[in-house]
């Protein structure tokens, strides 16, 4: 039925946790406020970010940087600025897979195409250590565009090669890959590593699985 498989990136198959822990922290205590709670501060950060998805394109660096300054400003905190993000960007390459990422992928290669989906720049997708190739690669960079409007999925469809029904796609944000991709008619998988509650503003997924080994078995694999 599949012929093409896409994944969400970050949070997916890049456990994104103790990055962001660790860049955060680093983030406050520049900013002289390590007695701000990173998870929190990390939290209202990223939600900002998907606020922003939804406004005319910019770059993801300089999203992350406006929703920062939102953030300090949120916190209270008089002594962060904008640039103080790159502590963030310059840990992309330290960034690890989720174990079961590599063999999973190793065993859907050669029976579908694989494709990536990311609300992210280019260049910090290339810093990031995927270890494959991806038969297609969609940034926001190259769509102009990010996933809660649905542009990042119109590109994915519009290159994917096959038809809509055809696509499955795989994602850990319910706010970013459910509420971008249902209503274009696309199938999705929920990746809930984290075993959290569905918002119920957003439109259900197809599946619900704890990681994307689980797709093997959807998959007769």
């Amino acid at each position: 039925m599949y012929k093409l498989l896409s994944f969400d990136v970050y949070g997916t198959l890049i456990n994104t946790s103790p990055i962001n822990a660790k860049a955060f922290q680093l983030i406050l205590k520049e900013a002289g406020a390590s007695n701000v709670d990173p998870l929190a501060f990390y939290q209202f950060w990223e939600s900002r970010n998907i606020v922003h998805y939804r406004e005319p394109y910019r770059s993801y660096r300089e999203i992350g940087g406006l929703s920062l300054e939102e953030a300090f400003k949120n916190f209270g905190v008089v002594g962060g600025t904008a640039d103080l993000i790159e502590r963030y960007f310059e840990l992309f390459p330290d960034m690890q897979l989720y174990p079961d990422v590599l063999p999973t992928l190793e065993k859907l290669a050669g029976k579908y195409r694989l494709a990536v989906v990311s609300n992210i720049d280019d260049d910090l997708l290339e810093a990031t250590r995927l270890y494959r190739e991806f038969d297609l690669v969609c940034t926001a960079e190259r769509a102009g565009g990010y996933k809660p409007d649905g542009t990042l999925f119109r590109y994915l469809i519009a290159h994917a090669r096959v038809d809509v029904p055809e696509i499955l796609h795989s994602g850990q944000s319910q706010f970013t890959d459910m509420v971008g991709g249902k209503p274009l008619g696309l199938t999705v998988c929920w990746i809930n590593r984290r075993s959290i509650d569905l918002h119920p503003s957003v439109p259900a997924p197809d599946q619900i699985f704890p990681d994307i080994r689980s797709l093997l078995p959807l998959l007769g694999i």
